[in-house]
């Protein structure tokens, strides 16, 4: 089961048509889009018996959150897939705090031209993985 917290756009037309667009009505009853949940109201959540599994949160900036409060929440919260979705400044989180997580995150991906870079210890096969092949390689220059 996964939730996406759409903290920055809520449940917005955009959102929604992104959710239909990428087929996620299809697995409807494993899928929870939440309209701007803030952190204490989430944490309730995922207290609950069947809570989600994995949770993306979009964004941390949104959380108003200091590196401090994260660490409780994610030390709340141990058997739970925490993924942050984060502004940025060039390749590096936007923020004193968001570096901080991202210093602490087992896995780091950034996302540049339709293609996702690891920059943690997992790089895969090449190190990225194309979301849109096609539009990635033509990003990139390499048709």
């Amino acid at each position: 089961r996964v939730a996406y917290d759409s903290m920055e756009e809520g449940a917005c037309r955009t959102m929604q048509d992104a959710i239909r667009r990428t087929g996620m009505m299809d697995v409807n009853k494993k899928f929870l889009l939440i309209d701007n949940e803030n952190m204490d109201e989430l944490s309730i959540r995922l207290r609950r018996q069947k809570s989600p599994d994995i949770v993306v949160i979009d964004s941390f900036q949104y959380t108003r959150m200091t590196y401090r409060q994260y660490i409780d929440f994610k030390e709340q919260h141990k058997r739970k897939l925490l993924i942050f979705i984060s502004h940025a400044e060039g390749q590096l989180p936007n923020g004193r705090a968001a570096k901080g997580v991202m210093y602490d995150a087992s896995l780091k991906i950034y996302v540049e031209g339709f293609r996702a870079f690891s920059k943690g210890r997992f790089i895969g096969p090449v190190g990225y993985y194309d979301i849109v092949p096609e539009k990635a390689r033509q990003y990139h220059g390499e048709e």
